[in-house]
């Protein structure tokens, strides 16, 4: 099978390799229909991620077919259509109990990182039971890739840890694809003001698209503005969508006094927090990595058609084109690129 493959820092190849064999009871193997660039991924390229080791196919997002399945998979069989969650969950572990799926002692993000991914015609998936879910009959597959990732990541660790309210004031520094996939969702609760900052007018204009009721470009004026916005307050829920020093300290300068600070960008240096200024407004500062507890829940809002994850998608490219695919990703600012969708 072809699979692109993690040969060291800035290095990849597209490869010729054996396709994956069942090797517990409760995997599966899924023919890949469509997967997907994630940041997460260019991160691994640039050597951030040490436990992904060359050799590693990349890749945690996808859709496909079930072609074969461990004799205590109960819940799929071969010929099945699934969506394939970017965290393996045992189901049984202390953690999965508590929905921490992210730290199963048995899974967590190990496709495409501690085990080959989804960037190939095949992918093995440990504990499929719950690490798969059933697409529904006419679902836009292409769409449905979002929920691999993004979608559950910016609910789960944006809009659910940042306590989003009916009624309140919410703003997203960041409009790539995590910021706006937290835009979209927030909006299950109706926020009166939901601002997008981002300095790419691209961006902005889809972020205005998908439901922003304002969007700003990041300078010193900012958090002014936020401030106007919302009676002088700031923001009930600010949710970091970069990872950059510079958008952490944003955000301690937008939230209001009482609000929450949703932390949902990979940091990769150390960043400054002022409490200075904050040790008494009372805010709370919260971190997660996606649980995908709330993949079902979206899988239905997408289904009713409260959620259209379509609009995410910018590029287009067959798995041969894997190395256009990842210089389209990687160049953002210059090719417009949110998603990009790779057809197995």
């Amino acid at each position: 099978m072809r699979a692109l493959v993690y040969r060291g820092p800035g290095m990849r190849a597209l490869e010729e390799r054996p396709a994956p064999e069942l090797q517990h009871p409760e995997d599966a193997i899924v023919r890949l229909t469509h997967t997907t660039i994630c940041g997460t991924d260019l991160h691994i390229l640039k050597g951030d991620v040490p436990t992904c080791q060359p050799g590693t196919t990349l890749g945690h997002e996808g859709v496909g077919v079930i072609d074969a399945v461990g004799p205590s998979v109960s819940g799929f069989r071969p010929g099945d259509r699934v969506l394939i969650s970017c965290i393996t969950a045992c189901g049984r572990c202390d953690y999965c109990r508590k929905g921490m799926y992210s730290h199963c002692l048995d899974g967590g993000w190990i496709l495409g990182n501690r085990i080959d991914g989804t960037q190939a015609d095949y992918v093995r998936i440990p504990h499929a039971d719950f690490s798969l879910h059933h697409i529904p009959a006419g679902a836009d597959e292409e769409a449905l890739t979002m929920l691999s990732d993004i979608l559950p990541t910016g609910f789960e660790c944006g809009v659910l840890n940042g306590k989003v309210q009916p009624g309140c004031s919410v703003a997203i520094v960041g409009s790539g694809p995590i910021g706006l996939a937290a835009l979209m969702t927030a909006q299950f609760y109706a926020p009166s003001v939901l601002v997008a900052i981002d300095p790419d007018r691209h961006r902005l204009d889809l972020a205005q698209r998908f439901g922003a009721t304002h969007v700003l470009a990041p300078d010193a004026g900012t958090p002014a503005r936020v401030r106007e916005l919302t009676d002088g307050r700031g923001a009930d829920t600010v949710i970091e969508a970069v990872g950059v020093p510079a958008s952490f300290a944003l955000c301690q300068e937008l939230v209001a006094p009482g609000g929450t600070i949703a932390n949902v960008g990979v940091h990769g240096v150390k960043v400054d927090l002022h409490l200075e200024r904050l040790w008494s407004h009372n805010i709370t500062i919260t971190t997660r990595l996606v649980d995908t507890v709330t993949t079902p829940q979206l899988l239905k809002a997408v289904n009713a058609r409260r959620l259209e994850p379509a609009g995410l998608v910018s590029h287009r490219f067959p798995l041969d084109r894997m190395e256009e695919a990842y210089d389209t990703f990687g160049r953002a600012a210059e090719s417009k690129a949110i998603k990009v969708i790779i057809h197995v």
